[in-house]
């Protein structure tokens, strides 16, 4: 053992140590304080790193799961604004029913219950202009995909809905080609007649689609020709003669289509040469083709698909719609032809915390002008007049396929809800959970584990002030030393 004045090793080591120690309480009083492992850089630089990657994925998360909350209040906005448009639809189906309703009602109700009409059109089209949601328009249009008719002369309504195929309609021309045109049912009766003016002597009673006409044994084939076309708006079927002398009746259906049949019976042969006759007509089969998301997509319409719709209404499986005319339906071939123009708008959703994690949902105009067209050549809901026993009948249709129409998007807006909003909030609420808890286990302190740490560095530092004490009195030993000497 050497003594010496200058330099006294033992008390050095000791507040070496001493300092150490006080560092690393210094450390985890810090930790306990503020309950945090990770307090700066040195005290986990990899754990730093990756820790703060995952609370920029959670912040992503957070945001998108608001996002995600914030659409659905969306879509339930333009859900409620559509479900009041179908509520005014079933009080305009009662007016449309009430007014066909043609033997009992007098000039005057009849006029009533079309005032009423363009009360609730008036209704329809303030809903679609107002309906918002922050600012936003919601079923005017501006949100949707608008499909412009180019073709005027083949087509007479088109209706696109935002899905096409695999993808989404985008900006782009519509073209269609024949696979089978549509036709009408007819049935050609039997007996033939020197003329039109030609007595039929034989009385009996003739029944069209379920109507009933009598004949008199007085009357002659053209006045009965004229007492089937009468019937034309209960029946459905409409009377033609055929040839110049002899003469025969040709029965037609109004509309073309399988749903749009002849039944005809006529047990006196009166008409015909049996007791009984039935044909139906054929829909229309077309390709339809469209620029989308996923490329060029053809697409099958087929008609007579929605409800009452005739057979040259063609729709898809995704309730988008188009109209032909009997012209288009004669004329167009198995090349495409170009009918229309697409313009897209959609409401985009960023849903996910990363780029590219977004939606669109395309929003349609309900504007009264853009429902129920297709059905009835050139009409829509906007037009329909009730003070006619056809333009009543004519409601019914339209007023039928603009339900349909409406009903339609509500089911869109409700796929898409449940199907990827919800169904996206389910996943990023999970996601947020376990990535949290993986962030917690990199950067929170585990305070019972280091309140054991702290509360042995305390003891280690008292020990170590003591120790440092007894190293700064060794020197003192030197004084004995000298005074002895």
């Amino acid at each position: 053992m050497s003594l010496s004045i200058n330099t006294n090793l033992s008390a050095l080591m000791a507040l070496n140590n001493l300092e150490s120690t006080d560092v690393q309480l210094q450390g985890s009083t810090e930790r306990l304080s503020t309950g945090l492992q990770i307090n700066n850089g040195s005290d986990n630089p990899a754990g730093l790193i990756i820790s703060q990657g995952m609370q920029s994925e959670l912040q992503g998360i957070t945001q998108a799961i608001q996002n995600t909350q914030n659409a659905n209040n969306m879509a339930k906005t333009a859900d409620g604004a559509l479900s009041e448009v179908g509520t005014l639809l079933l009080s305009l189906r009662g007016l449309a029913v009430n007014a066909a309703n043609s033997a009992v009602m007098s000039s005057a109700a009849v006029q009533a219950d079309q005032t009423q009409v363009q009360s609730i059109l008036q209704s329809i089209d303030q809903i679609a202009k107002e309906t918002t949601f922050d600012g936003k328009q919601l079923l005017d249009g501006t949100a949707g995909t608008l499909a412009n008719i180019t073709d005027g002369t083949d087509i007479s309504g088109m209706s696109l809905s935002g899905a096409f195929g695999p993808g989404s309609v985008m900006n782009g021309p519509i073209t269609i080609s024949k696979v089978q045109a549509a036709t009408d049912a007819i049935v050609t009766l039997g007996q033939s007649f020197a003329s039109a003016a030609a007595i039929i002597t034989t009385p009996g009673t003739i029944v069209v689609n379920g109507y009933s006409i009598s004949t008199s044994g007085t009357d002659s084939v053209q006045s009965l020709v004229q007492k089937i076309n009468s019937a034309s708006s209960e029946t459905g079927v409409s009377a033609q003669l055929n040839g110049a002398g002899p003469v025969n009746i040709v029965l037609t259906a109004n509309n073309f289509g399988s749903q749009n049949g002849i039944t005809y019976f006529d047990a006196n042969k009166v008409l015909d040469t049996k007791t009984s006759e039935q044909a139906t007509g054929t829909n229309a089969v077309f390709n339809v083709s469209a620029t989308t998301s996923a490329g060029i997509q053809t697409v099958t319409f087929t008609g007579g698909m929605n409800g009452s719709a005739t057979g040259l209404m063609l729709s898809d499986t995704a309730g988008n719609t188009i109209s032909l005319t009997q012209t288009g339906n004669a004329a167009i071939t198995t090349l495409p032809v170009a009918v229309g123009q697409v313009t897209t708008g959609a409401v985009q959703f960023q849903i996910g915390p990363d780029s590219g994690q977004s939606v669109d949902f395309s929003l349609p105009s309900i504007f009264t002008q853009n429902l129920g067209t297709g059905v009835v050549p050139g009409q829509s809901l906007a037009g329909i007049d009730l003070t006619t026993t056809q333009g009543a009948n004519n409601a019914m249709s339209i007023i039928e396929a603009a339900t349909q129409q409406v009903a339609t998007i509500r089911g869109q807006i409700g796929s898409f809800q449940s199907n990827i909003l919800q169904a996206g909030q389910s996943y990023l609420q999970i996601a947020n959970e376990n990535l949290t808890a993986s962030e917690s286990s990199i950067t929170d302190t585990n305070v019972a584990s280091e309140m054991t740490t702290y509360t042995g560095l305390q003891i280690l530092q008292q020990s170590g002030i003591a120790v440092l004490a007894q190293a700064n009195a060794e020197p003192k030993a030197i004084l004995t030393l000298l005074q002895n000497g």
